[in-house]
């Protein structure tokens, strides 16, 4: 087994424990929350840049002259006054910040589960199993 710097491991750290069924479960529930850690994380950065260009839109309505705008829906366009439209872009960076901070909240579940299972994964095996992201 090769340890996380990439060597082989002595005879002395290798762990002799045989992997019971209760092992298995716990390691394939980490590589579960690791894959689900690592949506979230994409998700957050995605939801994040989302509510950068609401914030950027509603700046630049801020400093209009009044007209209507056009605010882009999907595929169609739909004309509305200046005040209507950062009305719209207030509202869903409330609605996006909402998501996340639901996607945060999740995170950090997610990294209290994983650290006790690590606790208990690495208290059976030792250096005998890796549990850290490459």
């Amino acid at each position: 087994m090769a340890s996380s710097a990439g060597a082989m491991l002595t005879r002395e750290e290798e762990s002799e424990a045989e992997v019971r069924r209760e092992d298995q479960e716990n390691i394939n529930k980490f590589g579960r929350l690791n894959a689900r850690l690592h949506e979230c994380r994409e998700e957050l950065a995605v939801l994040k840049k989302k509510i950068e260009q609401m914030d950027d839109a509603s700046t630049e309505l801020m400093m209009g002259t009044g007209d209507s705008v056009m605010l882009n829906l999907g595929n169609a366009f739909f004309e509305l006054c200046e005040e209507e439209a950062t009305e719209f872009c207030e509202e869903e960076v409330t609605r996006l910040q909402q998501q996340a901070d639901k996607l945060e909240e999740e995170e950090e579940e997610i990294l209290q589960e994983q650290k006790q299972l690590k606790s208990v994964l690495y208290g059976r095996f030792g250096k005998s199993i890796n549990l850290e992201d490459s």
